[in-house]
């Protein structure tokens, strides 16, 4: 897990962007991006990780927590603008000022190895039951679990409480495995393919996987330095 807080690694951020969203997937136009970087207006509001595979040194995966304006908690976040929301009274009980939304969540298709992989952004299989496989136990798909990981630890650190995504049904199946029970507000979207706009309170959610797992509570708190409120 590597905070992107430097120009250099930032770059590498927007470059592996690039590569899964313009020439691995196509959900983005590369004429649009002439230096190969993809940044959009909310890159600036946002934290940035980046998941490096410690073998070979390269870059697996990125995410971003977009973060609530300082000035302006009321600006859209990029879900509000792309999907519909008519879950009221779920969103009624959140504090803007401590909502994020997980963004940019995706893997190298370089660490995309298994069947139906390649074109996910999170190198979930779309046939679930495929993770419990014998053979496959030892490449659990811990990438996807170590973005998570990166999420919790962004929002403690900037003290965000909720976070939206818009999610593949593949990944929301996955991971309410874990007791990650994310709360569909509004309809399904097209936002880089078919997405269900969705909410998370991260106190539940991490009561929730302790219940489940301990052993992912661990990896998504760092044993529990990482609790938002």
């Amino acid at each position: 897990m590597v905070p992107a807080v430097s120009d250099e690694l930032k770059n590498e951020v927007y470059k592996l962007r690039y590569q899964v969203y313009c020439v691995e997937n196509a959900f983005l136009n590369s004429e649009d991006y002439p230096d190969n970087l993809e940044i959009d207006d909310y890159d600036q509001q946002s934290v940035h990780y980046l998941i490096r595979h410690r073998k070979s040194g390269d870059y697996a995966a990125t995410t971003r927590l977009i973060l609530p304006e300082v000035n302006n908690p009321e600006k859209l976040l990029p879900l509000e603008l792309y999907c519909k929301i008519d879950n009221f009274a779920v969103m009624q009980a959140i504090d803007r000022e401590h909502l994020g939304e997980i963004s940019r969540f995706c893997v190298s298709k370089a660490f995309k190895k298994r069947k139906n992989e390649g074109h996910t952004l999170t190198a979930i299989n779309p046939n679930v039951q495929d993770y419990f496989t014998h053979s496959e136990r030892r490449t659990f798909p811990h990438i996807t679990l170590g973005l998570f990981a990166c999420c919790i630890k962004a929002s403690y650190e900037n003290n965000v409480h909720y976070l939206y995504a818009a999610t593949e049904q593949s990944l929301s199946r996955f991971v309410s495995i874990f007791g990650i029970n994310l709360i569909k507000i509004g309809p399904v979207a097209d936002y880089h393919g078919d997405r269900w706009p969705s909410v998370i309170k991260i106190a539940d959610m991490l009561d929730c996987i302790a219940e489940k797992n301990l052993d992912l509570w661990n990896l998504l708190t760092n044993e529990g330095n990482f609790l938002a409120g």
